[in-house]
């Protein structure tokens, strides 16, 4: 997949699962505590159906396509589009483009900064990891720490 990575961007990539995600701006860096964290994903890249406690999750796509599951509703979006997760209801995606996607997450609070901070480990270069199935005990890490940040795993990734 060619999926182009600022490679200046090095020191704050992080391999997120089979995704590379940047903190652009912490929530630590101003007073309302919102953060923007930007994602490169590969093509069928979709985490479970989850919902987050205590933040509302934005999503602005930069480029490809995702499929996402928000309470009811499916709702599909491309570049320029803009869906909203609120807090408290169920949620998850999936990328349907070939190429990947590429997104931006926009949060007023610190849990899922925190829970990609604590789940990810530095990207060795800017490309996205070699794929991989993760282990039960990796899921095991992954719904702890989750938990611990206020973002419950409620089922499975959407099909």
């Amino acid at each position: 997949m060619s999926m182009h990575i600022d490679p200046q961007a090095t020191g704050n990539l992080l391999w997120f699962g089979n995704t590379v995600v940047s903190v652009k701006l912490s929530s630590q860096s101003g007073s309302d505590g919102i953060s923007v964290i930007e994602h490169w994903m590969p093509f069928g890249e979709a985490p479970p159906l989850h919902i987050h406690q205590r933040e509302d999750e934005v999503f602005h796509i930069l480029g490809g396509v995702m499929r996402f599951r928000v309470g009811d509703q499916e709702i599909t979006a491309g570049t320029g589009d803009t869906v909203m997760a609120p807090k408290g209801v169920p949620h998850a995606f999936r990328v349907e483009s070939t190429e990947g996607a590429h997104c931006l997450t926009i949060m007023k609070g610190s849990d899922f900064e925190t829970m990609l901070r604590q789940a990810s480990r530095t990207a060795e270069r800017p490309n996205l990891p070699e794929a991989m199935t993760p282990s039960s005990e990796m899921i095991e890490r992954l719904v702890a720490i989750c938990a611990a940040n206020k973002i419950d795993i409620v089922g499975p990734p959407v099909s």
